[in-house]
């Protein structure tokens, strides 16, 4: 089984673009990581009008998303990120869980 999981972030003005080429080159290593952790479907869109971006993925039942913040790989990632969006004072993303108000399969 698995389960949806959506969130939103904030992105610094003018930083779409670099937001957008840094994923395009996301390293290998860390999408790896993500699959091994129960990740899928991952996509994250952007509200151009206010930069929020908006994530939304699928995991699995027996995830192991709460251990990702531990790795080095996803920890040198979110420094690289640190200047094009909002951060928590150890770089870790802010980040708001949204919840689900509507669905329709």
């Amino acid at each position: 089984m698995s389960e949806k999981f959506a969130f939103r972030m904030q992105l610094y003005p003018d930083q779409v673009e670099e937001y957008k080429r840094r994923h395009d080159e996301i390293w290998p290593e860390l999408s790896q990581l993500l699959t091994e952790a129960g990740v899928s479907d991952y996509s994250i869109h952007l509200d151009e009008e206010t930069n929020v971006l908006f994530a939304v993925l699928w995991r699995t039942d027996n995830h192991t998303m709460d251990d990702l913040p531990k790795n080095e790989i996803v920890r040198r990632w979110w420094d690289f990120m640190a200047d094009v969006m909002e951060t928590e004072p150890d770089n870790t993303p802010k980040m708001w869980e949204l919840r689900t108000v509507f669905h329709m399969e």
